[in-house]
């Protein structure tokens, strides 16, 4: 059943990921990938035996890891049977039961999740890098905007020769339009239809130029990463949100806060909330 099986060999670590492709409920097949961790302590003798006891980790299938672990039992509903990318068991409020609604919430977690992941990067990037002495008009993500309101108007990475924006409702009218029409044309099946590729995953020249996602084990294994981390970086967009209102910062000036001075800069203290909220007016 093994369709694919790669290893990696260090001195004091060894990797190995298989996947194998079982059948699951309605005549439906489900990848299962397994990943099996050396453990480090394993000595030179013991590794000629085989090594220490591989641990199992399956991603897709029954025995997929469950959100409450070894306590799911029951709990987990009949309809998430682990067919897709990071399906840990969890709707116990049944939103998902209808299979048109499961389907529609998975096509919005994975585009939100998509977006989150750059948006969680295009808010830490410029601090980041003004942090190296690279110069910006205002590098702190939520005040960025503001600055096209300003008499000058908004230099793209600081350099009116890349992208310079002067009039806000010109800005919005662009992204309005473009997103509008690409948004619409995927959400109507344009993809499916006109290009004959999935919705979610159009892969091909254009979406996978590198042909990351060619192999189908490693397609995969890919998707249950991309959809962990996409929920990642939506709760890191949603710590992003909080800061701001909180302590009127970046996420980046925060965490150099936090680090100078982790007692009195941190979430539980009251001192930091005085920026924004209304006792610090």
């Amino acid at each position: 059943m093994a369709a694919m099986t790669s290893s990696f060999v260090g001195s004091t670590s060894a990797f190995q990921a298989q996947v194998s492709a079982p059948r699951v409920g309605n005549g439906k097949v489900a990848t299962v990938m397994r990943r099996t961790v050396k453990s480090k302590g394993a000595s030179k003798g013991a590794a000629s035996k085989g090594g220490a006891a591989p641990t199992d980790i399956t991603y897709y299938g029954p025995d997929r890891p469950k959100f409450l672990g070894p306590f799911s039992g029951q709990v987990v509903p009949e309809y998430l049977s682990g067919e897709y990318a990071g399906d840990y068991g969890w709707d116990t409020a049944g939103l998902s039961a209808d299979p048109a609604t499961f389907a529609r919430y998975r096509e919005v977690e994975l585009i939100h999740a998509r977006w989150a992941m750059l948006g969680a990067l295009g808010c830490v990037t410029p601090e980041l890098l003004a942090q190296n002495g690279v110069q910006f008009q205002e590098a702190v993500w939520f005040k960025a905007g503001s600055v096209i309101l300003t008499e000058g108007g908004l230099d793209y990475l600081g350099n009116p020769n890349l992208i310079h924006a002067q009039s806000i409702i010109g800005t919005l009218g662009v992204q309005v339009v473009l997103m509008g029409l690409i948004e619409s044309y995927r959400a109507n099946g344009g993809i499916d239809d006109d290009l004959g590729l999935d919705r979610l995953y159009p892969g091909g020249d254009y979406f996978d130029p590198l042909g990351l996602a060619d192999d189908p084990d490693s397609f995969a294994e890919l998707r249950v990463k991309e959809i962990k981390n996409g929920r990642l970086a939506m709760f890191a967009m949603l710590g992003f949100f909080v800061q701001a209102i909180v302590t009127g910062k970046g996420p980046v000036e925060n965490l150099l806060d936090h680090l100078a001075d982790p007692g009195t800069a941190n979430g539980l203290n009251k001192l930091t909330a005085t920026k924004f909220t209304p006792g610090g007016l």
